[in-house]
C-alpha cells in the first residue's frame, strides 16, 4: 500500500485507523497533499472533498452528529485553517468530536514572509479539548514516542466523557508529493478503564428529603435520541411534584412532558405559583429565553446539573450540585430510591396551562390574517413524514419550531452550540450523506441559506435531503424581539434587507427548486414536495415580512384566551 514518505503523516493516519476514525473531509490544497495521498491510498478510509473549508467543517459536524462518532477534517496551511473556526466553536459547545488536521509550514518559516503562512499553533486554543503540534523530519525514537503519546492522548480526549474537537497541527517540509510502500505501523492506543459513575451515599442523604417535599422541575436542553433516557425520565415524571420541560431539540417526547415552553409560559398569570424549589438540568443549549429569565427570577434553592460537559456552567445563577454522571444513570438511580410520594400537584398546574394553549392553536392560526412564517411551521408539522430527521436553522426559525408539539418519530437537530446562522445547510448535508437510509429535511431562513450558499457546491448533493427556505427578504427575527423591532437602523443594519431569491442561487448549482407565495399553493404542494419520490429539493416560501411580527404577537394573544 502506498503512503506519503513523511513519517509524521504516516503516524497520524495510523492513529486515525487504529482509533476507528473512518470518515475524512478534505479541502484541496498543496501543503496537505501528503495526507491526501496517505488517506486516499488506504481502503479503510472514506474521503470527501469539499472546497470551502467553512462548509467542509460544518459538513463534518453534521456527519459526526449523525454517526455519533468522530470525523476528521484536513486542510492546507494559512487562512484555510481559520475557516474551520465557526464549526469548531459549534462542536466545542455541543461536545461533538471533530479531529482537525491542519497542515503547516515548518516552524522555522513561521513569520518569515513565506506564502500561506500564519501562526497555527494554539489558533483554536479557546475552543478545543486538546492540541498536538508535530514537525516533519523529527524521526528519532524519542520523537516517535512523543508523537505517539501526544496523538494517543488527543484521540482519547476526542472520545472521552467530555467530547469535543481536537487539533493536530503538522509542520511539513517540501517536497510534499513523494510516496513509498507502507512498511511500519506507528499507531499507539491508551486503554482508558473508566469505572461507571455512581451517586454517593452523602448525595442520597441530601436528595431524598428534597425529592419528597420539593416542587421539582426537570429542564432538558439539546440531546441526542435515547430510548433509555426516554423511559427513565418518564418513570421519574410519574411523581405529581415533578414537571419535565423539554424542547424539540431535546429529542425526548411524552404526553407527560411540557414540550412547548414559551407557549406554556405565555399562559401563566402568576409566575410565583409555578416556581420550582429544585431544578434538575440536563443536555446542552436551551432555546427558550423566557425560561431562562423565569428561572433566574425564581432562584430555586437547589440546582442539580447532570452530565460531564461544562460541569460548572451556571446558566440559571443557582447551581448547587454538578453531578458528573450520564443522564440515564442519574434518573435510573433516582427511580430505584424508596421515598414518599409528594402530595404537591406541581405537574398538574403546568399541564393544565399547556393543554389550554395547545387546544387553541388551530383556531389561532386560522384567524391570523395573510400568509406568514407561522403558517409554514403549522402546516409543516402537520405533513412532516414520520421516522425522518428535521434540521432547524437558527434565529427566528428555531423559535417558531418550539411553538408546535414534536412528532414522536421525528428527530430534531439544530446548531444550538453557538446558535449561529452559518453552516446550517452544510450540517444538514453532512448528516444526510452520513445516513442515506433516512429522509432529512432542513427548514431555514433566507439569510442563513444565502450565508451558507457554498453548501450547494458540494458534489453528489444528497437526494435524501429536502430544504424549505422561508424568504422574507431579511433577518425576520429583528421584527419579533424587543429593541431592534422599533429601531430606525433595523432595515439597513440588523435585518440586512436584500432582493435575492435563494432558489436562483441554488439553481446556479444545479439544484431543482420551486417557489410559492400563496398559502393555498404552499398547502397543496407541501405533501408532494416532502415525498422522497419528488425530485425537487428546495422549496422557497415567500412570506410577508411586514405582517410576520404582527401575526406572531396576535398568535400569543389568541392562545392565551
Amino acid at each position: 500500500m502506498l503512503t506519503s514518505d513523511k513519517l509524521m503523516v504516516q503516524l497520524v493516519v495510523d492513529q486515525c485507523e487504529a482509533h476507528g476514525i473512518r470518515n475524512i473531509v478534505f479541502s484541496p490544497g498543496s501543503r496537505n497533499s501528503p495526507f491526501a495521498i496517505s488517506f486516499d491510498e488506504n481502503p479503510f478510509f472514506e474521503t470527501y472533498v469539499i472546497h470551502d473549508e467553512r462548509s467542509a467543517a460544518f459538513f463534518a459536524l453534521g456527519m459526526s452528529q449523525e454517526l455519533q462518532e468522530p470525523v476528521a477534517l484536513c486542510c492546507t496551511s494559512g487562512t484555510a485553517a481559520l475557516n474551520y473556526y465557526p464549526a469548531i466553536t459549534e462542536a466545542y459547545y455541543r461536545s461533538i468530536p471533530l479531529l482537525l488536521i491542519t497542515a503547516d509550514r515548518p516552524e522555522s518559516w513561521i513569520n518569515q514572509g513565506d506564502g500561506q503562512t500564519i501562526v497555527q499553533q494554539n489558533v483554536y486554543k479557546n475552543h478545543i479539548r486538546y492540541e498536538v503540534n508535530l514537525t516533519d523530519g523529527k524521526e528519532s525514537e524519542t520523537d516517535i514516542w512523543y508523537a505517539q503519546r501526544e496523538t494517543a492522548i488527543g484521540m482519547s480526549t476526542l472520545t472521552g466523557s467530555w467530547k469535543g474537537p481536537v487539533h493536530f497541527n503538522i509542520g511539513l517540509n517540501e517536497p510534499l508529493y513523494n510516496s513509498i510502500e507502507k512498511s511500519t505501523n506507528y499507531a499507539r492506543k491508551f486503554n482508558k478503564n473508566q469505572v461507571s459513575s455512581q451517586l454517593s451515599i452523602e448525595f442520597f442523604e441530601r436528595a431524598i428529603p428534597l425529592l419528597e417535599s420539593s416542587k421539582i422541575m426537570v429542564l432538558c436542553g439539546q440531546l441526542p435520541e435515547s430510548n433509555q433516557l426516554q423511559q427513565t425520565l418518564e418513570k421519574f415524571s410519574n411523581h405529581s411534584n415533578v414537571v419535565v420541560l423539554v424542547e424539540n431539540t431535546s429529542n425526548v417526547q411524552s404526553e407527560k412532558f411540557i414540550h412547548c415552553i414559551d407557549r406554556t409560559l405565555n399562559g401563566i398569570d402568576k409566575e410565583e405559583d409555578l416556581y420550582p424549589d429544585l431544578l434538575i438540568t440536563l443536555g446542552g443549549a436551551v432555546v427558550s429565553k423566557k425560561i431562562k429569565a423565569f428561572l433566574r427570577k425564581a432562584k430555586p434553592k437547589n440546582h442539580w446539573k447532570i452530565g460531564f460537559d461544562f460541569p460548572f456552567m451556571d446558566t440559571y445563577q443557582c447551581l448547587s450540585d454538578s453531578i458528573e454522571i450520564t443522564e440515564n444513570q442519574f434518573f435510573d438511580s433516582l427511580n430505584q430510591l424508596d421515598f414518599k410520594r409528594s402530595q404537591l400537584n406541581y405537574f398538574g398546574k403546568w399541564k393544565s396551562i399547556d393543554i389550554q394553549a395547545k387546544d387553541t392553536i388551530e383556531m389561532a392560526v386560522r384567524n391570523l390574517p395573510s400568509f406568514t412564517d407561522i403558517h409554514v411551521f403549522y402546516h409543516l408539522f402537520d405533513c412532516l413524514p414520520e421516522h425522518s430527521v428535521l434540521h432547524i436553522s437558527n434565529s427566528s426559525v428555531v423559535r417558531y419550531t418550539q411553538l408546535f408539539d414534536p412528532i414522536r418519530s421525528v428527530r430534531f437537530e439544530s446548531n444550538r452550540g453557538t446558535s449561529g446562522i452559518d453552516g446550517s445547510t452544510s450540517t444538514a448535508i453532512g448528516a444526510a450523506i452520513a445516513n442515506p437510509k433516512k429522509m432529512h429535511y432542513l427548514i431555514t431562513g433566507d439569510i442563513s441559506a444565502l450565508y451558507d450558499s457554498n453548501a450547494f457546491w458540494i458534489v453528489n448533493f444528497p437526494k435524501n435531503l429536502k430544504i424549505i427556505v422561508i424568504n422574507n427578504y431579511g433577518g425576520g427575527i429583528f421584527r419579533i424581539i424587543p429593541g431592534p423591532a422599533t429601531s430606525k437602523q433595523r432595515d439597513a443594519y440588523f435585518e440586512a434587507k436584500h432582493i435575492q431569491t435563494v432558489a436562483s442561487v441554488a439553481n446556479a448549482y444545479g439544484i431543482e427548486t420551486l417557489s410559492v407565495n400563496l398559502m393555498e399553493d404552499f398547502v397543496n404542494l407541501l405533501p408532494e414536495f416532502l415525498s422522497s419520490e419528488n425530485e425537487i429539493q428546495l422549496l422557497e416560501v415567500l412570506t410577508d415580512a411586514e405582517q410576520n411580527a404582527d401575526n406572531l404577537t396576535q398568535f400569543f394573544k389568541l392562545i392565551k384566551q
